[in-house]
C-alpha cells in the first residue's frame, strides 16, 4: 500500500535505475521497431490500443523489447497488472495470484493480467497450475521468454493463447533509441554528445539489442566523463557537451554480443546453415558460420563431427578423400583444441564444401532400410550362403570372382524380388564449380560407369576457358 513516502522513494529509485530502464517508452507511439508484432494493423497493437488482450507469450532475443510490451499493456489497460518472476516465484505465489484474481473478477468485475517474465523457467507444476486459470479466463497471461515456448512451455497452456515472435533490432532502430536517449531528460539529458561513427559502432555492437545497446552508451558516457581526469583532456566548457567517442564505445564493450545459446534456437539455426552452405558449395558462407561458432566457443569436436557427416551425406564417393580429411580434423580438434584448431576446422570445412557432390550413399542405404521395414523377409540366395554347415553341398554354385578374367563374373547377388538399381542410383551427369584462388574457376564433370570391376565415377576438370586440366 502506498503511503506518504512511496512517490518519492519511486522516484529515487527511477533516477538511480539503468539508462535501459530509464528509457523504456509508456506508449506504442514511442516503442520502436517490431512492426511485424505491434505495428499498424497488426493484432497485437489493435488488442492492446482497445483493452481487450488475450493471453500470449512473447518470445524473441534479450533486448527487443518483451517485457517493455508487458509495461505498455499495464500503462493502457483498465484491468489489474499483476507481475511474477518465474525465478523466484513459486506455485504457492501463483494460487495467491489467481485466488486474488477470482476475487477481484468476482467482487468487482475486473479483470487480471498476470505477466510472467521469463516463463520458460517454469516447472510443469507451476505452468499445470496456469492452466485452468488462463483457459476460464479468470487470469489473462503474457508470458516473455527468449526460449522457443514450443519446447519450453505445455502444450496446453500455449494452446490457450497465442504466440508473437520478437525479433533483433535493426540497426536503424538501435539509432533511433541511442539519439533519443542522448536528448531524453530521463535520459542523458543533453550533456553528451555522439557523432556518427559512434552510434554505429553502438548499434554493431549490440547485434539488435536495445537493452545492450543503451547499457553501452551509458558505460561509454561515464567513461567520457572521467577523461579529463585520466588523459588530461580539456573538459568540456560550460553550455558544451562531453564527447563520446568510438574509442569510449570499444571500451566500455570489448567484444561484439552476438547471440548464441548451446542449447537453443540459435545454436540449431547457425549450424543448419553452417551445412548447408557446405552443401551448397558456397565457401564464404560456410567460413562465415564457421566462424559464428567459433567466436561463440561452440564445442569444436561439435562442429568437427558435423563435417565428418556431411563428408558422406553429400559428399560420399564422389570424393572419398572427404571423410578422410573430416576425420582428422576431427582427431585435431580432439587433442589440439582452441584456439589452433579453428583451422583445422576450416581446413577440412572447405575441402568438404569445394568437393563434387553426391548422396548415393546415404540415398542407397535409407532406401534399403526402408525395403526391409516395409517388404517381407527376403531369403539369402543358397550359393551365397556359409559353406560351413552340414548340408552346405547341396547349395548352389557360388561364382568366385577370382578365378575369373579381371576379378569379375555377372552373378546375381540380390535376394528374389529386387534388381540392380532398386537402393543404388547415380546421376547420368553433373557438373560442380569450386572456387579457388585467383579467379581460377575448375568445373568438373562427373558420372559413374559400369565395368567388369563394379561401378566407379570418373570425373574430368576443365579451367574457366574450358580447357582439359
Amino acid at each position: 500500500m502506498d503511503d506518504l513516502f512511496s512517490a518519492s522513494t519511486r522516484e529515487r529509485s527511477f533516477q538511480n535505475a539503468p539508462l535501459a530502464v530509464r528509457m523504456r517508452p509508456n506508449s506504442l507511439d514511442e516503442y520502436v521497431g517490431q512492426q511485424k508484432a505491434v505495428g499498424k494493423g497488426s493484432w497485437l497493437r489493435a488488442a492492446i490500443e482497445h483493452d481487450v488482450l488475450s493471453s500470449v507469450i512473447l518470445y524473441g532475443p534479450a533486448g527487443t523489447g518483451k517485457t517493455t510490451l508487458a509495461h505498455i499493456i499495464a500503462n493502457h489497460t483498465k484491468s489489474e497488472f499483476v507481475e511474477v518472476s518465474a525465478v523466484t516465484g513459486t506455485v504457492k505465489d501463483l494460487r495467491r495470484v489467481i485466488d486474488e484474481a477470482k476475487t477481484r473478477l468476482n467482487t468487482y468485475d475486473r479483470r487480471t493480467i498476470l505477466f510472467i517474465d521469463e516463463i520458460h523457467r517454469f516447472s510443469k507444476s507451476q505452468q499445470d497450475a496456469l492452466l485452468h486459470a488462463v483457459e476460464n479466463r479468470t487470469v489473462i497471461m503474457i508470458g516473455a521468454t527468449t526460449e522457443n515456448p514450443y519446447f519450453e512451455v505445455n502444450s496446453a497452456l500455449l494452446s490457450r493463447g497465442r504466440v508473437v515472435e520478437l525479433e533483433h533490432l535493426k540497426d536503424e532502430d538501435i539509432a533511433t533509441l541511442i539519439e533519443r536517449a542522448l536528448e531524453a531528460p530521463q535520459g542523458l539529458n543533453g550533456k553528451f554528445s555522439a557523432d556518427e561513427d559512434t552510434v554505429k559502432t553502438i548499434c554493431t555492437l549490440a547485434a539488435g539489442d536495445a537493452r545492450s545497446a543503451l547499457t553501452t552508451l551509458e558505460l561509454a558516457s561515464e567513461i567520457a566523463v572521467t577523461r579529463p581526469d585520466t588523459e588530461g583532456t580539456p573538459a568540456p566548457a560550460a553550455g558544451e557537451r562531453y564527447p563520446i567517442t568510438v574509442d569510449d564505445v570499444k571500451i566500455a564493450n570489448p567484444r561484439r554480443g552476438f547471440t548464441y545459446d548451446k542449447n537453443g534456437d540459435m545454436h540449431y539455426d547457425i549450424i543448419s546453415a553452417f551445412i548447408k552452405s557446405m552443401r551448397g558449395s558456397d565457401p564464404d558462407a560456410t567460413i562465415y558460420w564457421l566462424a559464428r561458432m567459433i567466436d561463440a566457443g561452440e564445442d569444436p569436436k561439435f562442429i568437427a563431427r558435423r563435417i565428418m557427416i556431411h563428408a558422406s551425406e553429400d559428399v560420399g564417393n564422389a570424393d572419398p578423400q572427404a571423410l578422410l580429411v573430416a576425420h582428422a580434423a576431427f582427431k585435431s580438434a580432439e587433442v589440439i583444441g582452441y584456439p589452433e584448431c579453428r583451422i583445422n576446422l576450416a581446413q577440412a570445412a572447405l575441402y568438404v564444401c569445394l568437393a563434387p557432390k553426391s548422396n548415393a550413399c546415404e540415398a542407397s542405404i535409407d532406401a534399403a532400410l526402408a525395403d526391409i521395414h516395409s517388404s517381407g523377409l527376403r531369403e539369402v540366395p543358397s550359393y551365397l550362403r556359409d559353406r560351413h554347415r552340414p548340408g552346405s553341398d547341396e547349395y548352389g554354385v557360388y561364382k568366385y570372382p577370382h578365378d575369373y578374367p579381371e576379378g569379375w563374373v555377372d552373378q546375381r547377388y540380390l535376394p528374389e524380388g529386387l534388381e540392380r538399381g532398386a537402393f543404388w542410383r547415380t546421376r547420368p551427369q553433373r557438373e560442380c564449380t569450386e572456387v579457388a584462388a585467383d579467379n581460377f574457376v575448375p568445373r568438373c564433370c562427373s558420372w559413374h560407369v559400369r565395368s567388369p570391376l563394379g561401378y566407379h565415377e570418373k570425373r574430368l576438370y576443365f579451367d574457366s576457358s574450358g580447357r582439359l586440366v
